[in-house]
Parts: structure tokens; C-alpha cells; sequence
């Protein structure tokens, strides 16, 4: 199972925290430090998997951001490493060339596509394309809920208008 998605900056700072599991906010902010400072301060000839308090993590740097994944002891690494490309390109594919900024202004849109990939800790979704028409579909939905939302506003305001002139 997978425990845990870390998205993180070169310089330490998270920029994504996602879990799958029910930890406590103290307990989950202490394990993000902690793994993030690992993975920072890991020397280039080790390899991209860590252990930490008997969870496997695998992390891969992709320009300014850091991409970790917290997984089970038996789960397969190169999987798990499989699983982050598969991340990034799907995000790539979203935002175009994905960077932290992305990440940062439009996190709600990087949960979603997180969550059409990895949903309650297992692999729910691979396909690239799918993946994009998931997250564009809800994106369309929640935009039409926006303008419905905007013209009840105008609609209300005009009839209030109306009753003022009479």
C-alpha cells in the first residue's frame, strides 16, 4: 500500500503533503520534516529508496522538485519509482511543463490529478489520457458550477432592481 505522496523543494519546503493513511497532524508534519531532510541531505552516489520508522520511501528529483512516495515494506520499488514518473508526466501533460509554481498556485488541481492516479493508497489509474479527461471533465464541472453560481448572483441582483423600482 501506499502510504504517503511528498511533494517538496529543493531548498526544503513542502509544497505537497498527501496521505492515505489516518496519522495525526503533529505525528504527519514531524514525518514530512524528517523525510524531507533525509532526502535533502542524501549523498548523490546513494540510491533514491530510504528507510524510515519501518516505512520504504523512493524519491526522484525532477528539476526544483522532489517527488517522494512513503510505501509499504513489500511493495516494489521500481514500481513505486514507475508510479512517480507516471505522476509527473501526467501533471506534465496537465499544466504543460509542470513546476513548482504549478504545484504551489494550483495544488487543488494536482490533488485531483494525484487523486485519479493513487486513490485510498492503491494504483487506480495509469493511462495518461485518461487521467487528462478525468481531471478536465471535473474541471469543466466545477467552472459551469462557478457560472451558475455567478449568474444566480447577477439574476438576484437585477431582481432586486426591479423591486426597488417598484
Amino acid at each position: 500500500m501506499y502510504r504517503s505522496v511528498i511533494l517538496f523543494s529543493r531548498h526544503g519546503r513542502l509544497r505537497l503533503s498527501k496521505w492515505f493513511l489516518s496519522v495525526p497532524e503533529k505525528e504527519r508534519n514531524k514525518t514530512n520534516h524528517e523525510v524531507i531532510q533525509i532526502a535533502l541531505n542524501r549523498n548523490g552516489a546513494y540510491s533514491n529508496i530510504f528507510h524510515h520508522k519501518g516505512v520504504k520511501y523512493i524519491y526522484k528529483r525532477y528539476a526544483s522538485l522532489f517527488f517522494c512516495l512513503g510505501i509499504d515494506e513489500d511493495e516494489n520499488e521500481l514500481i513505486a519509482l514507475a508510479l512517480i514518473h507516471r505522476m509527473v508526466e501526467a501533471l506534465d501533460r496537465y499544466f504543460g511543463n509542470v513546476c513548482e509554481l504549478d504545484v504551489i498556485f494550483n495544488f487543488e488541481r494536482v490533488h485531483m490529478v494525484m487523486d485519479e492516479i493513487l486513490l485510498g493508497g492503491e494504483i487506480q489509474e495509469t493511462s495518461l489520457r485518461e487521467v487528462k479527461l478525468h481531471v478536465q471533465n471535473a474541471d469543466t464541472e466545477m467552472e459551469n458550477e462557478i457560472n451558475g453560481d455567478v449568474e444566480a448572483v447577477i439574476n438576484l441582483q437585477q431582481f432586486r432592481r426591479q423591486i426597488r423600482r417598484v
